[in-house]
């Protein structure tokens, strides 16, 4: 089958950072359903994965953590899925990826394809409304209160891929009042558009921007990207006893200035419950259900932006170079092999 994969990791601009593969084609066992992949999307991951971690030796490294397809194949210990069923998921990091004509997955983290978009559409959502989700419900808990705080929830990175599913979900969940950041007029227009009630300017302090908004101190900030930039404008904008929370990877992140509010501070990984088998590990099929009965009740809609075709190592390296920018917004899906 095909693939797209490497064997040193490493810049982009190598020519083989990400080449087109020819490898075997997997058969499922016990929990594994097979999916033919008609769709991926790229996210941060990719990248960072792509520069840093080997293949096992004398192995191809294969990326891909978004995939929308269909079921071919089943293990001996798969029920909840048919041959035929339209699909999406975002995957393990501790298995080969998605970049591939089929892939392996185990149907615990697997969710119906919503009815309402195309395998392109859907391939948008899966990392990023399973990451959006467990911070917001799980990890910051937004529908519990902080005394006196303003309903409010900080989104920085609003535009980004994780930005653009939780503002949606925060619409469509609760009556939270969110405050995103974006800082170009197409962001801005972006966000606004995804159902954020304010928009300030993450190139600009925020603390001063949400003071002059009148509605008190918010009681969460959700942290998408580039924390280490934003942490002392956190410190000061976050309302007594509010909780923080982050999904990127800074050298150092010094918190002992959160103290004196007794702020929470909260850390989301969506492999975690696929890395370590948790006992809850099913959760993320019925949360990537749960999205698709939104889109399609039309309470969220895909943020995909651009979309690339056929899914090969020339436009996949397109995909990565804009990624690695930082300026991209909402998600670029491959489609097609």
């Amino acid at each position: 089958m095909k693939a797209i994969g490497y064997r040193t990791p490493g810049a982009l601009e190598r020519n083989d950072a990400l080449v087109d593969i020819e490898i075997e084609r997997p058969t499922p066992s016990g929990r594994d359903l097979l999916v033919e992949v008609s769709a991926i999307s790229v996210n941060p991951v990719d990248t960072k994965v792509r520069r840093s971690a080997p293949p096992e030796p004398g192995q191809w490294k294969i990326l891909g953590w978004d995939v929308a397809g269909r079921v071919v194949a089943r293990g001996d210990g798969a029920t909840n899925f048919a041959i035929g069923d339209e699909v999406y998921y975002a995957g393990a990091i501790t298995r080969p990826g998605a970049n591939s004509q089929f892939h392996l997955v185990d149907e615990r983290i697997v969710g119906r394809k919503p009815s309402t978009l195309t395998t392109a559409e859907a391939a948008a959502l899966p990392l990023t409304a399973i990451t959006a989700y467990e911070m917001l419900f799980d990890r910051l808990d937004i529908r519990k209160p902080v005394p006196g705080a303003a309903d409010a929830v900080v989104i920085i990175g609003g535009a980004g891929g994780v930005g653009s599913i939780a503002i949606q979900l925060v619409r469509a969940l609760t009556d939270l009042t969110v405050i995103a950041t974006a800082s170009r007029p197409a962001t801005r227009s972006w966000v606004t558009a995804l159902g954020a009630h304010h928009v300030v300017d993450h190139s600009a302090p925020l603390a001063a921007q949400i003071a002059a908004l009148g509605i008190g101190a918010p009681a969460f900030v959700f942290s998408t990207a580039e924390t280490h930039r934003y942490l002392g404008e956190v410190v000061k904008l976050i309302a007594p006893q509010g909780r923080f929370g982050l999904i990127d990877d800074p050298d150092a992140l010094d918190i002992l200035a959160f103290k004196r509010k007794a702020v929470s501070i909260h850390w989301e990984s969506m492999f975690t419950r696929s890395m370590f088998e948790t006992t809850d590990m099913g959760e993320q099929g019925k949360l990537l259900d749960l999205v698709a009965g939104l889109v399609d009740d039309g309470k969220i809609r895909t943020t995909a932006t651009e979309t690339l075709q056929p899914i090969n190592a020339a436009n996949l390296k397109q995909a990565h170079a804009s990624i690695e920018t930082g300026r991209t917004m909402g998600k670029i899906v491959l489609k097609g092999f």
